[in-house]
């Protein structure tokens, strides 16, 4: 746990990245946008974060600063590319069916594909895992904000009220170690708390934002995926006797360390939404 004197720095930082994201989606306006310059912005922000997500990740690996950058580069490139190419602006999904979502799977494979081959490339496959790792969850984001919005609302709601759940529950009742050899701060108060606080949210946000069937339920089992991402890449750092994957956000390290739980998140969502959960 971060001790009490950053608690102010890291909720500072923590509320200026949710009022940059809920605008950002705002002014994306998803499948109803009228303006081209509104997505735009939510896809070039997307592809920036990606590609600063994956030159951490590779910095964890000690990888070549010429293929990192290189590989960066070409995630954001592809992003935007295979965005526009299978979910294009001009386009409105005006009745949202699996249907709608489906272009994601061949998206998706191009983007394994791409990865495979700078993995070899380089004779690295840290790089290509992590351009994997990182790229799906991106693209998904795309995918969402493209035929739903208010889902990505509620995503990035869930998902944040998990690390505050998790965080004042772990803090305040501590107990028994969730995983010590992993992540020796997380707790099992943690983890329930945090489940318990994004099923209560992640309910009052659906029905606000109008989203029924199955979501309406998700909040916990989302918030227990969000907390596996956590996991996963603190035992990544672990591996690589790494601390934090950057220092780019005081109190957070970096951007990763950030949003490791909303990348499993976002690649469920839009699982589901390809399955024919989608109920607008």
């Amino acid at each position: 746990m971060s001790a009490p004197s950053d608690l102010g720095v890291r909720t500072v930082t923590g509320l200026l990245l949710i009022v940059a994201a809920l605008v950002l989606i705002d002014i994306g306006g998803g499948a109803g946008g009228s303006a081209l310059i509104g997505p735009w912005a939510f896809r070039l922000v997307t592809a920036v974060l990606a590609a600063i997500m994956l030159i951490e990740w590779n910095g964890i690996h000690k990888l070549p600063s010429a293929w990192s950058y290189a590989a960066a580069a070409l995630l954001a490139l592809l992003l935007l590319l295979l965005a526009e190419w299978l979910f294009p602006i001009a386009s409105i999904a005006e009745m949202l069916s699996s249907a709608a979502f489906s272009p994601a799977l061949p998206g998706c494979a191009v983007l394994v594909g791409v990865g495979l081959l700078l993995g070899l490339a380089a004779r690295r496959p840290a790089l290509g895992a992590g351009f994997v790792y990182i790229a799906i969850p991106a693209f998904a984001l795309l995918a969402l904000e493209w035929g739903w919005e208010r889902l990505t609302f509620w995503v990035m709601i869930t998902t944040w009220t998990t690390d505050i759940g998790a965080y004042f529950a772990g803090r305040g009742i501590g107990g028994p170690k969730l995983a010590p050899r992993i992540s020796p701060n997380k707790t099992w108060a943690g983890l329930l708390g945090g489940m318990a606080g994004a099923a209560v949210i992640g309910w009052i946000a659906a029905h606000f934002l109008r989203i029924d069937g199955i979501f309406l339920l998700l909040g916990a089992p989302m918030a227990a995926l969000a907390q596996a991402g956590d996991l996963f890449e603190s035992w990544i750092k672990r591996r690589a006797g790494v601390k934090d994957s950057g220092s780019i956000l005081p109190g957070h390290g970096g951007l990763l360390d950030r949003l490791d739980g909303l990348l499993p998140v976002l690649v469920a969502t839009l699982v589901l939404l390809m399955a024919g959960y989608w109920v607008p």
